[in-house]
């Protein structure tokens, strides 16, 4: 099972298995974890499950998408180059490690 670790705005991290193909959003919120709202539960539609990826790990996802950019000029919490709604991002065997921020706030 590939591992994602979640560092909080606080410092903290969480590390959280995975499965392929499930989404990085819909891992923590099966573990309950704080920081991700995923309001509108993984539709894209929402921005409130938005984390900045770990500089190490840009290249190996897909480009951000046309509805993903829109969104995220809507997020709570500063847009950074880096920036990603985790609904958007499906987990591989290749992420095992991945590491994501999670902004200080989702709303």
């Amino acid at each position: 099972m590939p591992a994602i670790t979640f560092v909080h705005a606080n410092g903290n991290s969480d590390r959280i298995d995975a499965s392929d193909g499930e989404s990085a959003m819909q891992a923590p919120t099966h573990y309950g974890l704080d920081g991700i709202l995923a309001e509108c539960g993984g539709d894209a539609m929402c921005a409130t499950c938005h984390v900045y990826l770990d500089d190490a790990w840009l290249a190996w996802l897909q480009a951000v998408g046309d509805d993903e950019d829109a969104l995220l000029e809507s997020t709570a919490a500063e847009r950074r180059p880096n920036s990603r709604l985790s609904c958007q991002v499906r987990i591989t065997p290749a992420l095992d490690g991945l590491v994501l921020r999670l902004p200080e706030r989702q709303v």
